[in-house]
């Protein structure tokens, strides 16, 4: 009887430690900035460090990224064409069914990005890193007839991260 009273006793400690730590980690997570179906004005992220922000059915279009921190970023279903998004890091990032047509991707950082069903229809790749990349097989024998370049920053050829 006394082992099952501790038994209990432990379980409910663990469960209560447990209640506890929650708020804390909700906390943490509160610093993910998210923009999720909002119609944002200005469109200036020059710079800035976005690390794992959380971009939902927005309007990006002709949007400044130019040098921004965007490791770990996810774009879902957004509109990020004629966007500027040159020299940025977008290492561990997920654009999902996003449209990068006619973007300005020249020597950003795409390294082990997830950036399925997105389109890159026109979007200037010169010296973009996409190492270790997730695309569509489709969309990446688009982006080789056009890849050129080395990138600044890893060294990296376009045409070898893309595997042409």
């Amino acid at each position: 009887m006394l082992r099952l009273t501790f038994v209990v006793a432990f379980f409910v400690i663990n469960l209560l430690m447990g209640a506890i730590a929650s708020p804390a980690q909700a906390a943490s997570s509160s610093l993910i900035r998210a923009f999720d179906d909002v119609e944002i004005q200005a469109k200036e992220f020059a710079g800035q460090n976005l690390e794992k922000a959380e971009f939902a059915n927005v309007d990006l279009e002709g949007a400044n990224f130019n040098k921004a921190n965007l490791k770990g970023v996810t774009f879902n279903n957004c509109d990020l064409s004629q966007a500027d998004l040159t020299g940025v890091d977008f290492s561990n990032g997920i654009a999902y069914l996003s449209n990068f047509k006619g973007a300005n991707l020249k020597n950003a950082v795409l390294s082990e990005a997830m950036m399925l069903r997105s389109k890159f229809e026109e979007a200037d790749i010169e010296g973009a890193d996409f190492s270790y990349a997730v695309l569509d097989k489709a969309q990446v024998r688009k982006l080789c007839t056009r890849a050129s370049g080395v990138n600044t920053i890893t060294g990296v050829a376009t045409r070898d991260s893309l595997g042409c």
